[in-house]
């Protein structure tokens, strides 16, 4: 963390876009300071409860603990062994720091919820749960870094949207990505017109999800299954939607969990991965208060790609651009192109490159300065560089490619009202609004 620090001056404000600082005025009125009331917090010290502890939640937990005016208080989560080893991971970190933290688990994240002392909360939980967590954290006036896709529906993400407002609360969407160097500067040259008019953007992220497949194996004594569901519907237990670990010896998780790959519980590669780079291609075309008018889904009639298209003639395909299958983003314009991912950029022409910076090490969570955008946006009461509307239009877009492929045809979509154009069926797509599990409704 002390290397990605230096990169302040790429992200001086909470909220740093390709244009410049990015707030929002009705959203800087309705926040309140947490600092000196019921809380307890009046010590400049930035309380946080963790909600979901498996394996992303161990990234953002590494970071989060390397910040000076943090502590890491409470955490929450179904599965018993995750979380023991959070208090392990949490306690052996502070001793190393010759910290006195006090952190306590909890089976149900509502209990750390009721806590006074938690000034804000990091949801990384599957994304059934993501509205349910983080609307209740909204009313208990928690802080939320919540992570991407932000909804499992679009209806959950206007919920949440107004939630977040109503409550006067800061949330920051995990899409790491605008927070990066190389896509910071790609939108930039996109915007700045460097390359011309935007013809065709390529966002390859992968394949939509599949039915729910896998055998019913026993679950484990120490996971609340019920609860690990919660309002989604029933689906037995498979290892391999909670990866394995153990604590003696210490084993990790070796792969993700594959609840994100099921229709029933995720979005597929659709959202996983297009929550990221449909993300960058709304952010370069000015699109994140907006989104495209029709999406047509990949094997109808002769279309080959999943095919987003925009009110001004803009065309964003699911396509790859190299051989390689790179998960990325690459903008044709009439006077050149780029294309940006992970780690690479490449150009039409060496003047549109970025500048050369240290090449940091570790994973990417942490390397890129997205939490610390988070941390500084708590602290001065301003905007993150993703806040709920942009992980919501985001999200959206995601979620749209997937209701295309449910009903396998193309669908018409008003960004404006956020409503389907003259499309019953597509109005009742479970995608846009989702009946839930007896006992939870929204």
């Amino acid at each position: 963390m002390s290397k990605q620090l230096t990169r302040r001056d790429f992200i001086k404000s909470a909220a740093i876009g390709a244009t410049g600082v990015v707030m929002f005025p009705q959203f800087l009125a309705s926040c309140k300071q947490n600092k000196g009331d019921d809380n307890g917090s009046n010590d400049g010290i930035i309380r946080l409860g963790f909600i979901g502890l498996g394996r992303q939640a161990m990234y953002l937990l590494n970071g989060y603990l390397d910040f000076p005016d943090v502590r890491v208080v409470a955490g929450s989560d179904v599965y018993g062994i995750k979380r023991d080893r959070f208090v392990k991971r949490v306690n052996t970190y502070y001793a190393q720091d010759d910290k006195q933290v006090e952190v306590e688990t909890y089976e149900n994240y509502k209990d750390l919820l009721a806590r006074k002392d938690i000034d804000a909360v990091i949801i990384a939980s599957p994304d059934h749960w993501h509205a349910f967590m983080a609307i209740d954290a909204c009313k208990a006036k928690k802080n939320i870094y919540l992570e991407k896709p932000l909804t499992f529906t679009i209806k959950e993400g206007q919920l949440l949207n107004k939630a977040v407002r109503d409550n006067g609360v800061i949330l920051a969407v995990g899409s790491q990505q605008r927070s990066d160097i190389n896509f910071q500067h790609a939108v930039k040259m996109v915007q700045e017109g460097k390359i011309g008019k935007i013809e065709r953007v390529n966002a390859y992220v992968g394949a939509p999800p599949t039915p729910y497949d896998l055998p019913e194996e026993t679950v484990p004594a120490d996971l609340n299954w019920p609860l690990w569901l919660g309002p989604s519907e029933f689906v037995h237990y498979n290892s391999q939607l909670n990866p394995p670990i153990s604590l003696d010896p210490e084993q990790n998780e070796q792969f993700w969990g594959a609840w994100r790959w099921y229709k029933e519980l995720g979005g597929g590669f659709t959202t996983d991965w297009g929550a990221h780079m449909f993300d960058i291609a709304q952010w370069a075309l000015g699109m994140d208060e907006s989104g495209p008018i029709e999406i047509i889904p990949a094997g109808f009639e002769e279309t080959k790609y999943l095919t987003f298209i925009y009110a001004n003639g803009t065309v964003v395909t699911e396509e790859p651009f190299n051989e390689q299958k790179t998960k990325g983003v690459k903008f044709w314009g009439d006077k050149g192109w780029i294309e940006v991912s992970r780690g690479h950029f490449l150009a039409s022409d060496d003047s549109l490159l970025p500048p050369k910076t240290e090449e940091l090490e570790g994973v990417y969570e942490t390397k890129i300065p997205h939490l610390e955008n988070f941390v500084n946006a708590l602290k001065t009461k301003t905007e993150p560089v993703v806040p709920v509307e942009i992980g919501h239009r985001s999200c959206t877009v995601c979620t749209l490619g997937n209701i295309a492929y449910d009903l396998g045809r193309p669908i018409k979509w008003n960004p404006k009202t956020e409503a389907f154009v003259d499309d019953p069926e597509a109005t009742a797509n479970r995608l846009y609004n989702k009946t839930y599990s007896e006992g939870y409704t929204l």
